[in-house]
C-alpha cells in the first residue's frame, strides 16, 4: 500500500525555496483581513508581498511581478494564483478571523529554520484537560470528516494538518509543529502508552520528508502490535487501526504524554476511563461488586445491550459473560483470548472507548442466546497484496459459503490472493456495483452484505 509523505514544516523568513516562498505568500493575503483597509495595512502587506518575490526570484532565478490583483487578493474565486494555490483554498477563505483563541491564520509555529523545534525562554503554556476530553475532540474532527490542509483552519481556530490537529485535541494555546509538540510532552515508552497520548516523528534534517504526529487511541488487540490511531492525514481526518509505530518510519516515533494531563472526573467523582483494572478476581461465577456493574454497562455502551434481558447489575451472571466474550471476539480474539473474562486489555478497550465495537447480531439468533454475531468490518488495509491475516480467511470461508468462491483452487487461507480479489469482485458485481465500487477490495458494504 502506498503511504502519503506527511509535510509539516515552518517556513523561515529567509529560506529562498519555492515551498517557504509560498507559505509566506499565504501569510501576506491574510494582513488585509486583520487590518481591515486601512492605508498602513496595505502598505505593509504590499511590503511582504515585495519580499516574498525577491526569494522566488532567488529561488527561480526569474522576475517575478506582483500585479495589483494578486497583492491584495482579489479576482474571481478559485482563480489559480502564481503559487499554484486558488483563491478557494486560501487561508483567508475559511471564514476563521483573529477572533479565534489561535489568533489569524498565519505561518506554522516554529523559530528558525525548518527542522529546528521552537524554543521560549519560558515554559509552554500547559492548558489542563483529561484524556477522555482528548480522545472525545479527536472524534469531534473525525465525525466532521476535517480535511487536511497546511494552509487551511478548521472553525475551531486550528490549522488542518496533523500537528494542528494534536494541538486542537491537546487544548493548546496556538497551533503548534512537529518541531515544538514534544515541549508539551513527558517522554514515555510505548508500553505504557495510552489513549490520548501521541506518536511523534519529526525529522529535523529535513522536516519536509515524512514528519508526522498521530494520537494514540488504544491497544486493538492484547500483542500490542497495533493501535488505533487518531490523525489527521488526506483527504481528511480519520480514526484506523495502525501498526505500531506507523506505516512508515515506524522505529523514528517517540510517544510523548501531555503535560498538563488532568485525571479523568466525572458524575459521582469517577469515570470508568480513570478506573484501573481491578483484577480477575472481581469476575466470573459468584461475583457480586460494583466492577461487575461497571463492566456491564461499558458493555451495553459498546453495542452489548442485547445479552441482557434485565440490569446490567452488580451480580455476575451468563449476559455478562456473553457479552463480553462477543466484545473480544469483535477484536479478532479467539480461544484463550475470547473466554467472557475481561482481562486487561479487555478493560483497557473497555474504559478508553477504543477497540471495536460489538456488531449486531447475525441472521437466525436471537438476543441473548449466545450465537455468533458478524465479525465487525477490521479496515482496507487488511486485503491488500502482501497481506496475510485472519481477516483474509473469515473473509474467504464467507465468500464460499455464499457460492462466491469458484476462483479458489485451494483454501481460501490467510494470505491474499488474486482469487480473493476476484471473488469479492464477483459478489460485488451481483449487488449492482460497476468501476471503482467492484474492484475486488472489500468495504465496509461489501463487508455488511456478505456477512447479513
Amino acid at each position: 500500500m502506498t503511504v502519503p509523505a506527511f509535510e509539516d514544516y515552518a517556513p523561515a523568513i529567509d529560506c529562498i525555496c519555492a515551498g517557504c516562498a509560498a507559505q509566506r505568500r499565504a501569510a501576506a493575503r491574510a494582513l488585509p483581513r486583520r487590518y481591515g483597509g486601512h492605508p498602513a495595512a496595505h502598505g505593509a502587506r504590499r511590503a511582504l508581498v515585495l519580499a516574498t518575490a525577491a526569494g522566488v526570484v532567488l529561488s527561480a532565478g526569474v522576475a517575478e511581478a506582483a500585479s495589483p490583483a494578486d497583492e491584495h487578493g482579489s479576482g474571481p474565486a478559485g482563480s489559480a494564483r502564481e503559487d499554484g494555490v486558488t483563491a478557494a483554498d486560501s487561508p483567508d477563505s475559511d471564514g476563521v478571523d483573529a477572533g479565534t483563541p489561535q489568533g489569524a491564520p498565519g505561518p506554522l509555529t516554529g523559530a528558525g529554520s525548518p527542522g529546528a523545534p521552537s524554543s521560549t525562554d519560558t515554559a509552554p503554556e500547559l492548558r489542563p484537560t483529561t484524556r477522555t476530553d482528548i480522545i472525545n475532540r479527536a472524534k469531534g474532527w473525525v465525525s466532521a470528516k476535517v480535511p487536511y490542509s497546511m494552509e487551511k483552519y478548521w472553525s475551531d481556530g486550528y490549522r488542518q494538518d496533523c500537528s494542528g490537529y494534536v494541538s486542537m485535541a491537546w487544548n493548546l494555546k496556538g497551533n503548534e509543529w512537529t518541531g515544538s509538540l514534544a515541549e508539551y510532552g513527558d517522554q514515555v515508552e510505548r508500553e505504557e502508552l495510552q489513549p490520548g497520548d501521541i506518536l511523534l516523528f519529526h525529522n529535523r534534517a529535513d522536516p519536509t520528508n515524512g514528519s508526522h504526529v498521530t494520537i494514540f487511541g488504544g491497544w486493538t488487540d492484547y500483542t500490542h502490535t497495533h493501535y488505533t490511531a487518531y490523525e489527521q492525514t488526506p483527504a481528511h481526518a480519520r480514526k484506523q487501526t495502525t501498526p505500531m509505530a506507523y506505516w512508515t518510519n515506524s522505529d523514528k516515533y517517540v510517544p510523548y504524554r501531555y503535560k498538563g494531563l488532568d485525571a479523568d472526573t466525572g458524575a459521582g467523582g469517577s469515570n470508568p476511563s480513570a478506573t484501573p483494572f481491578p483484577g480477575v478476581d472481581k469476575f466470573g461465577p459468584g461475583a457480586t461488586n460494583e466492577y461487575v456493574a461497571q463492566l456491564g454497562r461499558m458493555l451495553v455502551e459498546r453495542g452489548g445491550k442485547r445479552f441482557y434481558s434485565v440490569g446490567p447489575g452488580a451480580t455476575w451472571g451468563d449476559a455478562d459473560r456473553l457479552a463480553t466474550k462477543a466484545f473480544q471476539e469483535a477484536q479478532g480474539w479467539s480461544a484463550g483470548e475470547a473466554d467472557g473474562i475481561p482481562g486487561p486489555d479487555t478493560w483497557q478497550l473497555l474504559t478508553s472507548g477504543t477497540g471495536r465495537d460489538i456488531p449486531e447480531s447475525g441472521n437466525g439468533g436471537s438476543p441473548g442466546d449466545g450465537s455468533t454475531a458478524a465479525p465487525a468490518f477490521p479496515g482496507r488495509s487488511y486485503f491488500r497484496p502482501g497481506q496475510s491475516n485472519s481477516h483474509v480467511e473469515i473473509l474467504g470461508k464467507q465468500l464460499v459459503k455464499k457460492g462466491y468462491g469458484k476462483y479458489y483452487t485451494s483454501g481460501p487461507g490467510p494470505r491474499w490472493t488474486e482469487a480473493d480479489r476476484r471473488n469479492v469482485e464477483a459478489f460485488q458485481r451481483d449487488q449492482g456495483w460497476r468501476g471503482s465500487e467492484a474492484d475486488g477490495y472489500p468495504g465496509p458494504e461489501t463487508w455488511r452484505r456478505l456477512f447479513a
